[in-house]
């Protein structure tokens, strides 16, 4: 959600319960006005702004790859603010826990008040974290089914989730847990609740928002597509002709298959495919889609994505409906 994620996004989840999050932007010196836009949105909405008065933070969280942000220009700008966010979320480092390390204590001097969230991908990551010197206030388990970028190797959220939560809860020190990947819809949600998650985070379903910052042919894509398994791939490709070159080791993206995958796959050379792709970026909305060559990044659940709706509706849906979820789960047990 790195540009799709904007402050309207951000500030309608929130709006309807939830927390939202402003994606870290196209380059570092995109959070301030951000912040600036996400404030103004907060300030005309009487229920937040009465939040963040008694809260003392914004009611929104921002998120950083840290590996391509820039912690000095991060925290200038959260050291200036008058309302600082009431969460930051850090992932994707080059160089480990060191540097979520880094910037976790950093963000904490300029900003007190923020809480940490750490995403993570595996159980090793999961202990780091919570066993460092600036263990997080929350960590974000992420399962291989999630859209966009994680780690290569991965396991689904079903398997991961219990296994981390035994191993950095187990000695009763409670670590609150975020479920990430492949959950679109409440039944979903209520699936990692079960398994020990205090909450979901969802990004594809946002993808089909009307106050996500996307494409229009970006959005169709994500909600005529279907059967995401065999409609998404795992790969650095749309990475690399989106001139991204520089994702650690390690790391890669799921994204919805198109003409440029495909081509990939029948052997077409990678500067020929890097010409098909800018030229594609100059068609506009037409560049997406199936038969497009734009990156659409998605996770495995897109197919559970019928229509667009506002923030707040989806929100608002998903937290009704696994009430009914859980209790039509209870009622087959018995």
């Amino acid at each position: 959600m790195k540009a799709i994620a904007g402050p309207r996004l951000a500030v309608a989840v929130s709006s309807a319960g939830g927390i939202g999050f402003l994606g870290p932007g196209a380059k570092p010196e995109d959070l301030g006005p951000a912040l600036q836009e996400a404030t103004s949105l907060i300030s005309s909405s009487p229920s937040l702004s009465k939040s963040a008065k008694e809260q003392g933070t914004l009611p929104i969280g921002i998120g950083f790859q840290t590996w391509a942000g820039d912690l000095s220009v991060a925290s200038k700008i959260l050291g200036e603010v008058e309302l600082k966010p009431r969460a930051v979320w850090l992932f994707a480092p080059r160089h480990g826990q060191k540097e979520l390390d880094e910037w976790t204590k950093k963000i904490r001097e300029v900003s007190s008040g923020t809480e940490i969230w750490i995403q993570v991908a595996s159980v090793k990551d999961a202990v780091d974290a919570a066993r460092s010197a600036e263990r997080p206030d929350v960590l974000v388990v992420q399962g291989a089914d999630a859209g966009g970028h994680s780690r290569t190797q991965g396991a689904g959220i079903v398997a991961l989730l219990p296994e981390v939560w035994d191993a950095v809860n187990g000695d009763g020190e409670l670590v609150p847990i975020i479920a990430a990947g492949g959950i679109v819809e409440e039944r979903g949600a209520a699936a990692v609740l079960v398994l020990g998650a205090d909450g979901v985070a969802m990004g594809t379903r946002f993808l089909a928002s009307e106050e996500a910052r996307i494409n229009g042919g970006y959005q169709r894509h994500v909600v005529e597509a279907g059967d995401g398994g065999q409609s998404t791939v795992r790969t650095q490709l749309y990475n690399y002709l989106r001139g991204e070159m520089n994702w650690p080791k390690g790391w890669d993206a799921r994204g919805l298959v198109n003409e440029s995958w495909r081509d990939h796959e029948r052997g077409v050379e990678f500067e020929k495919n890097r010409e098909l792709y800018a030229e594609a970026a100059k068609r506009g909305e037409s560049g997406w889609g199936d038969e497009g060559r734009m990156a659409t990044y998605a996770g495995t659940g897109v197919g559970l994505v019928k229509e667009v709706k506002s923030a707040g509706e989806i929100v608002r849906e998903v937290r009704s409906g696994i009430g009914k979820v859980l209790g039509a789960a209870s009622e087959n047990i018995q």
